[in-house]
């Protein structure tokens, strides 16, 4: 099973809660034209992601699926052409681990699920939306969080999650990352915005009449 067996278990429920906003702004123009530039040709396959993830289109930077096996973290091709993606990377001060583009179409959903191989209960799972709307929702542990361009947010990935991209015509895309702990990324964590989900029983329950 996917670990890291030299790594502590997180206590996430106490670093990050459900989600949380990191004090960091990046330029979402700049990294949207970016990832655009990578072309249509990149796209078209969820690059080996599997189950809930598989409504999702995926290009990995870094690593591979999990599903594909115990294949090298390393930087991968799609990454030389996104210095600026390198360099939002870098802000959070830790070492990056898997780090993939999710593009989620329009009406598209990801049902509520747990990432329960012992890697993710080791990692700090981070999110940065690239192209995104109004209508596009986060449930996590309940409440349901809206992510907006040019924001950085972490995500416990060991409890109850899922995504509803409720806009009728724009997909989403978001930047995922997985990092190991640093003090720099745990201080970001600590002063992080942890208030910001509201309860939505219309997402919570088209999303929960999804769970597998």
């Amino acid at each position: 099973m996917l670990d890291l067996p030299d790594r502590p278990v997180l206590d996430k429920d106490r670093l990050v809660g459900a989600c949380l906003r990191l004090p960091v702004v990046i330029d979402a123009g700049r990294l949207a034209t970016e990832i655009d530039a990578l072309g249509a040709a990149v796209w078209g396959t969820t690059d080996g992601r599997v189950g809930v993830h598989s409504r999702a289109e995926a290009v990995f930077l870094r690593g591979y699926a999990p599903a594909q096996g115990e294949l090298p973290i390393e930087d991968r091709l799609a990454l030389d052409g996104l210095p600026y993606v390198r360099d939002v990377l870098g802000l959070l001060a830790a070492p990056p681990l898997r780090c993939l583009l999710a593009r989620l179409p329009a009406g598209g959903t990801i049902a509520p699920h747990i990432d329960r191989a012992p890697y993710f209960a080791k990692t700090l799972r981070i999110h940065v939306p690239v192209t995104t709307s109004d209508r596009v929702f986060m449930l996590c542990a309940g409440l349901t969080y809206r992510m907006r361009a040019g924001e950085v947010w972490a995500l416990n990935n060991s409890t109850h999650h899922g995504v509803w991209n409720a806009d009728p015509q724009l997909s989403r895309t978001h930047l995922i990352c997985d990092f190991l702990p640093a003090p720099a990324l745990l201080d970001l964590l600590a002063r992080g915005d942890r208030g910001l989900g509201q309860h939505n029983p219309e997402v919570r329950g088209h999303l929960d009449g999804l769970r597998p």
